[in-house]
């Protein structure tokens, strides 16, 4: 029996596209204000203008690292700037959140140009302590991120959970009613 909740990992593409199939091991909660994310929720830019907090379980003693990213940049049709990366948080103590960890790249906000794009929060137990000193991803253009080659260069391994929601660009009557 299939695990029901990498399914929708596998339905959306996220299981290809951004990270190998992998069996959660880490319970994580998305929330953007009061809106719990799920996969394949609908979430507006607007909303998720700040950080969404990011619980995850895990002993005090673990260490996490947090990557969210978007597939689709700068069109689902043609995502030629695929993977870009929006935020990552590491040295996130376990049974925190991740306004407990160290922001490597800081939180963009999703705003999506044209169509629907998934926005994917990927999180990975570190074996090290990540230094702050690493190569970090080019936060001046944020395109072509690879998540697995970022876990490769920080011998994260696999992911232990991962969610994802859909974002499409708004109209400004849209945004005037958040």
């Amino acid at each position: 029996m299939a695990n029901t909740s990498i399914d929708p990992l596998i339905m959306c593409r996220i299981i290809g596209d951004v990270v190998d199939e992998f069996v959660p091991t880490t319970a994580m909660n998305v929330y953007y204000a009061t809106k719990h994310v799920t996969n394949g929720c609908s979430i507006k830019p607007s909303m998720a203008f700040n950080p969404p907090t990011v619980t995850i379980s895990g002993l005090p003693n673990e260490l996490y690292t947090l990557v969210m990213t978007n597939p689709d940049a700068p069109s689902p049709s043609e995502p030629y700037m695929r993977e870009w990366v929006h935020w990552i948080v590491a040295n996130i103590p376990g049974g925190t959140d991740s306004g407990q960890g160290t922001e490597i790249v800081p939180y963009m906000a999703p705003c999506p140009a044209v169509g629907i794009h998934r926005y994917i929060l990927v999180l990975f137990r570190q074996s090290i302590y990540v230094d702050q000193t690493i190569e970090k991803p080019n936060i001046i253009t944020r395109a072509n991120f690879n998540t697995r080659a970022f876990s490769r260069h920080l011998s994260l391994g696999i992911p232990v959970a991962t969610v994802y929601f859909n974002a499409k660009k708004e109209s400004i009557k849209q945004r005037k009613n958040v």
